[in-house]
């Protein structure tokens, strides 16, 4: 299954990373991107992804912010979004999880680390989408 994939993340390399992933893993999915929570929203809106994988420190509007604005509108609340991070912190672990993200990854990771990370979510929720297009 193509799946249409959110990436939310304000940095350049990061995004970078995640392309690179895509390509090493042979992976033909459609990816949008946005640096912050406010354009993740819009892009939502535009079109439903089928998986967020969204940063928690960002400007304008961070994670966390934006996970509550997810998770209470009828529309977007079911599509799983895992959190990739650099925040190790117990309590935002926790509370991401009280918001309702499917996972939380904690970069930096080492890049082949990153790539199986990346493929391991991505072939989960292939198999298990929760959102249809």
């Amino acid at each position: 299954m193509n799946l249409n994939i959110l990436l939310v993340e304000d940095d350049e390399i990061e995004k970078l990373k995640f392309d690179r992933a895509l390509k090493k893993l042979k992976l033909n999915h459609s990816v949008s991107k946005a640096s912050n929570g406010e354009e993740a929203l819009q892009k939502c809106k535009e079109s439903l992804p089928n998986l967020i994988l969204l940063d928690l420190n960002m400007p304008k509007m961070n994670g966390f912010e934006f996970l509550s604005i997810l998770k209470s509108d009828e529309n977007l609340k079911f599509v799983p979004t895992v959190v990739f991070t650099t925040s190790n912190n117990h309590h935002d672990m926790i509370n991401a999880y009280k918001i309702g993200i499917a996972g939380y990854v904690v970069k930096p990771l080492r890049y082949e680390d990153y790539v199986n990370q990346i493929d391991k979510i991505i072939d989960y929720w292939s198999m298990n989408e929760l959102v249809s297009l």
